[in-house]
């Protein structure tokens, strides 16, 4: 993580935002039937990348007198869903982190703030419907998001462009639902 963030002075001069994109899930299932050893990868991804990007880029952004983390995590953190119990808590600890960095980072010129995606065309789609990919496991999981279709890349990625422009400035501390209104 330091070389990555050297390496970005390095090339353009200043590190101006951090998106913490790391994630993964165990498959969905009973929360019994997770290891432990996945247990602890699933939170170093999730939840570790996010101390350790703080613990490098906090001191860039002080430097330079601002700077802005766009956390990527869930809808699983606001209403979780059955069989991905481990999943759900490591996203909920990255919108409590948000928050936590918002609020002790502002007075810095600071931001952070989060995006939860609802369940999107990825290739972790399986893994969350813990079924594969059919027409009918698909219609079962649309049924849950009012606009009707998954959560796209370029869904999450407009709402990260509105988080890194300068027009959101004084937003921080803000986890944004990109769910199709499946968290209403």
């Amino acid at each position: 993580m330091e070389a990555m963030v050297e390496s970005t002075i390095q090339a353009f001069g200043q590190v101006d935002i951090m998106i913490n994109n790391a994630g993964m899930s165990h498959q969905n299932q009973p929360m019994l039937d997770v290891s432990e050893e996945f247990f602890d990868r699933l939170y170093q991804v999730n939840v570790k990348s996010i101390y350790l990007s703080a613990k490098y880029c906090v001191p860039v952004f002080r430097k330079q007198g601002n700077g802005c983390f766009i956390n990527i995590g869930s809808t699983a953190a606001v209403r979780p869903r059955p069989g991905l119990s481990w999943y759900n808590g490591s996203k909920g600890a990255v919108t409590s982190l948000t928050k936590s960095l918002a609020v002790e980072l502002a007075p810095e010129n600071i931001r952070a703030n989060a995006i939860n995606p609802a369940i999107a065309d990825t290739p972790l789609l399986t893994t969350f419907m813990g079924a594969p990919d059919t027409e009918e496991n698909r219609k079962r999981f649309l049924a849950t998001i009012p606009m009707g279709r998954l959560c796209q890349s370029t869904d999450v990625a407009n709402a990260a462009l509105f988080f890194a422009d300068p027009a959101s400035e004084f937003i921080t501390g803000v986890c944004m639902e990109v769910d199709g209104g499946r968290c209403i």
